[in-house]
């Protein structure tokens, strides 16, 4: 789905100065990505762009933004050991048809395989840009969040059809009752409190910081892709992370 066009909250300009001049560099990349990738008239030559430049474990890495990775064992938003050595971010909104196909066709996959030996951690990050159902979206995962279901509804919310329907008040309610959150007046409540709209301005305004304009857009270990690109892509980025970060703690140690 391509990005709507908007103004940006003003908060946005300045923020990327806070994470160096490489954002730079990251927010071309994410523009241009995500054009490439959403433009009618793609070919399997221009998503191929996004896999040339995560084949190279060390190009394309920004050592400022693999900071951005949270890794608190208490983040309810997050799955994965919190000290993997691979942390993917992914800044999604739930009314976003290419996210939905990434939770569906690559997200699982990716647990699989590198979640559960220890290699990768999943951090989400809410970037609502499709207007205040996103927005209410956004804020009733984090509140089914509180209470441990968060991928739940996550699977819930991206499964196939439902952003068609709506997420409407009634319709979030239903979706977390699918989700298993057990105190559903709880959830309302926590849908719509200060906490709820402050964790997801949060998020967006890392979004907006390291210059992502579409959705889903992903940092791993500090490298930027955009969109919701093939399993190889992600397995390639994941591999090279990985193996980097093994030679850096290697050498560490040979320091010692």
């Amino acid at each position: 789905m391509p990005t709507p066009k908007m103004s940006w909250p003003k908060p946005s300009v300045r923020k990327p100065l806070l994470y160096g001049t490489g954002v730079v560099l990251t927010a071309a990349l994410f523009g241009y990505a995500s054009y490439r990738a959403t433009a009618p008239d793609h070919s399997a030559s221009d998503s191929s762009y996004v896999a040339e430049v995560t084949a190279d474990p060390d190009a394309g890495v920004y050592p400022e933004l693999a900071k951005l990775a949270r890794r608190d064992p208490g983040d309810k938003l997050a799955q994965g050991r919190a000290d993997a050595p691979v942390v993917l971010i992914e800044y999604a909104d739930f009314r976003c048809g290419y996210c939905g196909k990434f939770a569906r066709d690559t997200d699982s996959a990716l647990v699989k395989k590198y979640v559960g030996n220890g290699t990768l951690r999943i951090e989400w990050r809410n970037f609502p840009i499709f207007g205040a159902e996103s927005e209410a979206a956004a804020r009733a995962a984090w509140a089914a969040g509180q209470q441990g279901r968060f991928w739940q509804f996550h699977a819930a919310a991206y499964a196939e059809g439902v952003k068609e329907k709506g997420f409407g008040k009634a319709r979030l309610r239903a979706l977390a009752r699918q989700a298993g959150v057990a105190d559903l007046d709880r959830f309302a409540r926590d849908a719509d409190s200060a906490a709820a709209s402050a964790a997801v301005s949060k998020d967006q305004e890392q979004g907006y910081g390291i210059g992502a304009t579409s959705t889903p857009s992903f940092l791993i270990n500090g490298r930027p892709i955009a969109g919701a690109q093939s399993m190889e892509v992600f397995t390639q980025a994941i591999d090279a992370a990985a193996d980097r970060a093994a030679n850096t703690k290697d050498a560490k140690g040979a320091d010692k």
